[in-house]
């Protein structure tokens, strides 16, 4: 049943909407077998986070060795890795795994609050985006790698060249930072493809790891061996459904129903 295998490196959401977490869920929902590698620990529930911290280099790599020396991970994504430190030694094990490897840069939240220390910003550019196939940041995380402020369509599809011409073989700028674009993806490679992924606005404030779930998806269906493209498609109708099924358990936004597509 789980022939395939996907790796999420990243952080522990301890209420489990998001980070590590929900990466399992969705893996768990496409019948692939995910694996992971923590990157920090946080405290947090459904409306703050009281505590993060990240866990020593060297406990990181002994993480991924020893995932790779016995698993055939098929695709890979990176989530929070919240300092230099970290991206650094990240980026160098990563150069040597010829897998799909989709980084979300986890950097600020929809809502503007930023999740990494700024140092960290640099790293991404330099060291993990020339690395990565697919990169999928939302407006504000778009803002910081592209130097550049999005406030309309025009602006997304500026900001998605200067991310390519950073080194990362594709992009997907996520819409829904801004209201008029909700439901709204813009992708762009170094090829000069570019496409408008559209798919249904679903109102609900249960959004909280919606992120992850989107580009878990799309390391788990490349991982089932779909391309890039298809996967994209594919996860973008799993997160609508998902968001569909989406529910409340505390105070503030809820999780995604992580939805079971096959």
């Amino acid at each position: 049943m789980y022939s395939k295998i996907a790796l999420s490196i990243g952080g522990s959401d301890s209420g489990g909407g998001a980070g590590i977490q929900a990466d399992l869920r969705t893996f768990m929902a496409l019948n692939v077998h995910g694996c992971s590698a923590i990157t920090c620990i946080t405290a947090q529930n459904s409306f703050e986070v009281n505590c993060v911290e990240p866990v020593q280099k060297e406990t990181l790599i002994s993480q991924l060795d020893t995932l790779f020396s016995d698993f055939n991970i098929n695709a890979l994504k990176t989530g929070m890795l919240l300092n230099e430190r970290i991206i650094n030694a990240t980026a160098l094990k990563l150069k040597s795994y010829s897998i799909p490897k989709v980084v979300d840069p986890v950097m600020v939240t929809r809502t503007g609050s930023k999740l990494l220390e700024d140092s960290a910003i640099n790293a991404y550019k330099k060291l993990l985006l020339p690395i990565a196939d697919l990169v999928t940041p939302n407006i504000f995380e778009a803002n910081l790698l592209s130097n550049f402020e999005i406030k309309n369509k025009e602006d997304i599809e500026l900001s998605a060249k200067h991310i390519i011409e950073l080194g990362a073989k594709s992009v997907l700028i996520k819409g829904g930072g801004l209201t008029d674009m909700q439901g709204k993806d813009f992708y762009f490679d170094c090829t000069g493809k570019r496409k408008w992924f559209i798919n249904k606005f679903i109102n609900t404030k249960n959004t909280h790891g919606s992120g992850c779930t989107l580009s878990s998806a799309i390391c788990g269906y490349q991982a089932l061996g779909f391309d890039l493209i298809e996967s994209i498609k594919r996860a973008k109708v799993f997160i609508e459904r998902s968001l569909e099924e989406s529910y409340k358990i505390g105070s503030g936004p809820g999780p995604l129903g992580h939805y079971q597509s096959l």
